[in-house]
Order: C-alpha cells, then structure tokens, then sequence
C-alpha cells in the first residue's frame, strides 16, 4: 500500500509541474475568467458545500475538539460570500506575473531586466479552515503557480467539495485542469512523501498547529515558509484612550478567540493598570474569557475569577477564551517581553506619545507591529491582497501576509546586440 500511495502522490505532483509551465504564461484574461467561474460555482452550490461542512462539523463535535476549533472549521453563506469575495478582490488585481522590478544597461550595451515570474509549484499544508482551499488556489492561479493542497482530517468532506468545485471551473476555463489539485487522503505517509519530492515541488508552505509547522520544516527536503503560531501581544502604554483599550482588548481576543491575529497576552503599564484592567476584565469575563495573570495583575483583580499565570502561558497561543496579562513598568519593559514571548506574527500599542509609539514600532520584532490598532487587521484581505496564503513569520523570502507578490520569485531577462566575452 504505501508504494501504490506514495505514486499516486508522484504523479499528481508530475501534474502539478507540467502544469505549472503551462500556467507561468497564461494570460491575465484566462485567469481571471477561471477566477470568476469558480466564485459563481461557489454561491450556486452553496447546498452541497453546507451539507458536506455539517459532516465535519458533526465529527469535531463527536471528536471533542473546542468551540474555537469548530468556528474555524464552519462554512457559513456569509464565509462562502467571503471567499467569492476574495476571488473578485483578486481578479481587480495588478497580474504580477510579468512585471519589471529593475532594469539598467551596462556599459557593454547589455540590457538587464529584472521581472517577475511565478515560483512554480507550491504545495500548501493546513488544518482547519476550509476557506484556505479556496484562498490558496485562488492566490496560486493569480500569480501563475499550480498548488497542491493537503488539508487535515478535520476538514475532509469540505475540502473535498470545494476542490470538486474548482475542478469543475477550470473545466470552463484555459488554463491547466491541474492547475489546483488537493491531496486525496489525510495518510502522513502521503505527506512524508509529498515533501521529498523537490525535483517537481518547488515551494511548501504549512498552515497549522505547532506541531505540524515543526514536522513539516524538519522533514521537507523542499524550501519551506513557515506560517508559525500567532501569539499576539496587546500593550495597553499610560497614555491610551483606555475606553477605546478596552473595545480593542476585548475585541482581539473575544472577536474570534481561534485565529492567528487574536491576541493571547495583554500588558498593561503597571500606572494604568487599577484603572484599566478591572474595566477590562469585566467585559471580558462577561464574554466567557478566563484570565491567567501575573502577581500584579493578579492583585489588582483580586474580587475577580483568574488563575495564576506561570512564564510557559506567555509563549502560548490559546486558539481559545483564554488571555494572560502581565503588568510592566516601561515601554522597554513591554518590547523586552514581547520580543521574548512573541512568535514575530502582530504585536501592538496603544498610546497617544507618538515617540513611544516609535520606539515600539522600531524595536519590536514582529512581521506586523501596529499603534492603536487591533491586531486582528493582520490578514490579506484587509491589508488589500484580495486574499492571503498565509501569514509568514519568517524572513526570508517574505514576511507577514503573503499575496500575489509574494508567490512570485524573479528572473534576468539579459538582450544583447551581439556581445561575446
């Protein structure tokens, strides 16, 4: 059996390359038109998609897995209305495919140009949320890349649908039928021989738990960007508008506990924090947020509900109603621990001192740092990249939301006259 399965992953990745040579020089009309096919097959089979969620859904509950984590797996009409959405965000996007970074002459008359041209093909390994299927082969089509997909058990039957989905669209369309196809199994042996395949897979990008990040990095011989855990850092400074701190704290952590943008710590300047945090806790107690806090924090909050916080809660991501709190006596305090907790995904202050916004923005560590904003605008769609294959906290090659520039790698385009040397 693993040798019929591990060639059965062999030749949808020969498809994938083939057809990625195909799709690097599609044009921007074919693949916006397979765009639009897919976004009106999504709205018309809203339905199937419903139906083929509820199985998932119906499992996770059977499996135990959290409130948060069956949010993250739900495909409401408004969720499928958010992925055509994107679709169409997309298609009224620059093509990056083609475009001149650089160009110069040099002194023998050569021309050099520097252009951009799709990465190839990437694989995307993810849990959860279903929307991914969409986002990426969405993002993947757009900038010229064939995608495999390998979404987890949790999400089978709605992966599976989705992928029929747009299947069914490229059908209509010019470009390759295998320009997105999705890993027809949860096997790990499927994916243990995914990731050893680096002479047609050029690009592997996880989405995921801890352990699925650290798995998939230590076991690919492929490149891999990693999209790491979001623990996400609130800094409440002296000087914020702590009625508008509360709206924020609250809303980053409660809004939708099980993303990567919530926030899982909130620091408060120790001469604010009698007054803030008690306003704060209350509202988020109310919405069912257990409070895990320092000494401190947990002095001031003595007529509340809390739990002693130890230093492994800080580097936490609860992907939950759960929040820890640490009060700080100094903005360098603050970015200290930050920079130490923090898994470099968003971070933010809140204050009206513009110099210690600055600092804060210029010494913190992160691929998104804000000032008075909530930390939950770190994702594609809002930072105007139609949609988002993820949220890269490495550096190399990109960082923070990836969109279509970001699936792209370059290439010389060299035009001479008859040079030799």
């Amino acid at each position: 059996m693993p040798d019929e399965l591990n060639q059965v992953i062999e030749d949808l990745a020969k498809r994938a390359r083939n057809a990625s040579l195909s799709l690097a020089s599609a044009s921007t009309v074919d693949k916006n038109k397979a765009l639009h096919h897919i976004a009106e097959a999504l709205e018309s089979n809203r339905k199937i998609l419903s139906e083929e969620n509820q199985k998932d859904l119906d499992a996770a509950k059977d499996n135990g897995l959290s409130d948060a984590m069956i949010d993250r797996l739900r495909l409401t009409h408004e969720r499928i209305d958010g992925m055509a959405k994107g679709l169409r965000q997309l298609i009224d996007l620059p093509d990056p495919v083609g475009a001149l970074i650089e160009e110069k002459e040099r002194p023998n008359g050569l021309k050099i140009r520097k252009v951009r041209v799709p990465i190839g093909v990437i694989g995307i390994i993810y849990e959860s949320r279903p929307n991914v299927t969409i986002d990426c082969a969405g993002l993947c089509l757009k900038s010229g890349n064939a995608s495999i997909l390998r979404g987890g058990k949790e999400a089978i039957h709605s992966n599976t649908a989705l992928a029929n989905i747009i299947k069914e669209a490229l059908q209509t369309s010019n470009l390759p039928i295998d320009s997105v196809q999705l890993v027809p199994t949860v096997d790990r042996e499927a994916l243990n021989h995914l990731l050893t395949l680096d002479q047609y897979i050029h690009c592997i990008i996880p989405r995921g738990g801890e352990g699925l990040i650290e798995f998939v990095a230590q076991n690919s011989r492929i490149p891999v960007i990693k999209h790491y855990k979001g623990v996400c850092n609130l800094f409440v400074e002296e000087e914020a508008d702590l009625a508008n701190a509360v709206k924020i704290a609250v809303s980053s952590k409660c809004g939708r506990p099980g993303v990567c943008n919530a926030i899982e710590n909130l620091i408060v300047s120790e001469k604010i924090a009698e007054e803030f945090l008690p306003l704060c806790a209350k509202e988020l107690i109310a919405k069912g947020c257990e409070l895990k806090v320092d000494e401190k924090a947990g002095n001031i909050l003595s007529d509340f509900s809390t739990h002693p916080a130890n230093e492994s809660d800080f580097a936490e991501e609860f992907l939950d109603l759960k929040l820890a709190i640490k009060v700080v006596d100094s903005v360098d305090k603050a970015i200290s621990f930050i920079n130490q907790f923090g898994s470099g995904h968003s971070e933010s202050i809140l204050t009206q001192n513009k110099s210690k916004a600055d600092q804060f923005l210029k010494e913190v560590d992160a691929s998104s740092v804000y000032w008075n904003a909530s930390t939950r605008f770190t994702d594609g769609f809002e930072f105007g990249l139609g949609a988002e294959i993820g949220i890269s906290t490495d550096r190399l090659h990109a960082r923070g939301p990836m969109g279509l520039e970001e699936l792209c790698t370059y290439k010389f385009n060299v035009i001479g006259n008859g040079q030799w040397k």
